[in-house]
């Protein structure tokens, strides 16, 4: 019975785990960009995108209803960062193209807003 708990336990932590790692604070995201194989995606409408965006991203538009034939630009077995306003966007783009089979996605927790309040630069 112990042994059960224990493996339950470990189960439910490795879970979290992977969740907490695909969702990236603003530093984290910063010094994942500095990988040369990352693809970077903004998930905002155009017009957000027009207002300021990080630099070298791709803008692919999650709410226009056509995003996952957007994302056939995409290296599935490259790494994707993903990013849109303040984050929401970005994690239910995550779930869609986990579950699509691209295997390294992860996405800016607080988004481009909580990018900006840390002061990092966003190009135009």
């Amino acid at each position: 019975m112990r042994t059960l708990l224990f493996l339950a336990i470990a189960a439910i932590t490795a879970c979290g785990s992977q969740a907490q790692s695909d969702r990236l604070d603003a530093p984290a995201f910063q010094e994942r960009l500095k990988a040369k194989d990352v693809q970077l995606v903004d998930v905002r409408t155009p017009e957000e995108f027009a207002t300021g965006h990080l630099d070298g991203a791709v803008n692919i538009d999650y709410v226009n209803g056509d995003f996952m034939a957007g994302t056939a630009v995409l290296d599935k077995t490259r790494p994707v960062l993903l990013y849109c306003a303040a984050g929401g966007r970005s994690e239910s783009a995550l779930a869609d193209m986990k579950a699509a089979g691209f295997t390294q996605v992860q996405d800016l927790i607080g988004g481009i807003n909580g990018w900006k309040k840390k002061g990092l630069p966003v190009a135009k």
